[in-house]
Formats: C-alpha cells, structure tokens, sequence
C-alpha cells in the first residue's frame, strides 16, 4: 500500500485496516461499506463516522482508552496530530525529561495526549475556554494521565504566553496549532465550501469553537503575536514552534524573528497525501 507521506514513524502512514479499527473502537463499524470503487472506507462527509474513525485510531496507541467531547469541538485528524508530536521528537532528540506548553489545547487536549501515549512528555496546556479545559481535564482523568499535565486558562484573549507563563516555568518546547480565520464569517465561508466539495452539507464535519477557528487578523496576526511574546520570555522555551497552514505567513515570520533576536529559525515540511503544511520552529 502506498505511503501517505506521513512521518516514517507515524503508523498510520500505510492507510487504515478498517476491521482491526472496528474491533478496537465497535461504535466505528456501524459506518464502514465499500464504496463505488468497491474499497472499505467510510462517508468523510459524516462528522459523526469521522469521529468514530479518529477515536478508533486514538485507541490503537497504547495507553488510551477513552476521549469523549462535545460535537460543537473540533475533531482532530489522529495522523496529522501525531505527524507535528514525531517532527518535535525529531527536533528534542537530544533532551531529557521533556516538557512541552501546548498553546490552545481544546476540549480533545489532543498533543498532550499523543505526546504521552507515544513519548511519555510531561505537559501543560492552556486554553481561553474553561468548558474545554474542563472536558480536556475529564479526558486526562480518564485516561490516568493527571500526573503528566497541568492545564492552564488563558484568561486575555488578546494574549498568548503572556499570563499563562510562570517565572519558574523551563520547557524543550512550546506547540502550537494556531486559528486559520479572521473572523466567524470567514470561518463559516470555508465550512460551507468544504461541505460543497464533500458533496453534501456536512455542517458538523468542520465543527469548531470560535477560539478553535479564527483569531481577530487571522493565522498570519496570531503567530506574529505569539513571535513577539517569545520574545519577552526568550528562556521558558529552549524552543517555540507552530503549524503553519498558509505558505506565504512564513517568511515575515523569519524575518521577524532575526529582528528579534532568534538566533536559529526552521521550517520543518510535512505532507499528508497531497495536503502539504509545515512546522516552523525558532529558538532565542
């Protein structure tokens, strides 16, 4: 079978066994068939059969068992989630007792979890919403991992490390998946084009809360921010990184970053069959 692109560790490189998946995860069999091309797959349009799939992919990792959260939170892809945790192993192969600051971590608290279920890291993890830090703190108990992550609100949602950070505060690196949009509007344009191009109006596919989706300036305004915060605390980080979705934010952002002092910035590309994103990472 042909590869997906994926990082060489990522075991979800070679595509999915759709029997073993719903073994591991029975709520997912109800919506495996073959298509018209007489392949097992299931309808990526239905947001509740994606959600089963990525549960069911969550599962097949060692060491978790449970993720439950509401359907207005976004829904995590497992492989690409699990692509950003191995490109950050690559980049921290050097350190010991890592521990990472996920910026955003959402209802899923998904990085924690990958990066515990595969690493073993030790997290914190903010977010602005307090019912998704709830939800996420419920997966984390679930899941016994209470002693590996301490969650933490942002409480200023014009901020970024500032006001989560504390003085005695040392990470290998701080993550990030930033908000793509600039507004509810344009969030919901795009929620409307996906479902067109899916072929049928899968509103929930593209669930989301506001936080999740858009940041007032949009993807390029936040990670500027988030550059600039870095800054002010060049030493909680040995590094910061951040997904980057749209290619023409990176290079203000290098830029940037020489201008403030960063003495080494890298892109890191990832793929995902003809999906191509990438991870910039720079250090003070």
């Amino acid at each position: 079978m042909k590869d997906k692109g994926l990082h060489p560790k990522n075991k979800f490189n070679k595509g999915y066994n759709f029997d073993e998946l719903s073994t591991i995860n029975p709520a997912l069999k109800q919506y495996v068939a073959k298509n018209q091309f007489d392949t097992v797959t299931i309808d990526f349009s239905n947001p509740d059969a994606v959600k089963e799939l990525n549960k069911a992919l969550l599962f097949s990792l060692d060491r978790i068992s449970t993720w439950n959260f509401g359907d207005k939170n976004l829904c995590p892809p497992i492989p690409g989630r699990l692509d950003y945790i191995h490109h950050l192993a690559d980049l921290l192969s050097e350190e010991k007792d890592i521990k990472i600051l996920d910026i955003g971590t959402g209802a899923t608290g998904i990085y924690p979890l990958l990066g515990i279920a595969e690493y073993d890291w030790n997290f914190v993890a903010t977010d602005i919403d307090l019912d998704s830090l709830d939800t996420a703190q419920d997966i984390m108990d679930d899941n016994n991992f209470t002693n590996k992550i301490e969650l933490r609100q942002q409480l200023n949602e014009e901020q970024i490390l500032k006001g989560v950070l504390k003085d005695t505060d040392s990470f290998s690196a701080t993550m990030c998946n930033p908000p793509f949009y600039k507004s509810a509007e344009e969030a919901q344009g795009a929620n409307g084009r996906k479902s067109r191009n899916l072929g049928n109006n899968a509103v929930r596919n593209f669930a989301g809360n506001n936080n999740e989706l858009w940041y007032v300036g949009g993807e390029k305004a936040f990670l500027h921010n988030y550059l600039y915060e870095s800054s002010l605390f060049p030493k909680s980080s040995k590094w910061f990184t951040s997904l980057v979705s749209k290619k023409e934010n990176v290079k203000s952002l290098e830029k940037s970053s020489a201008k403030l002092g960063a003495v080494e910035f890298k892109i890191i590309p990832m793929h995902q069959g003809n999906k191509v994103t990438r991870i910039v990472a720079w250090r003070f």
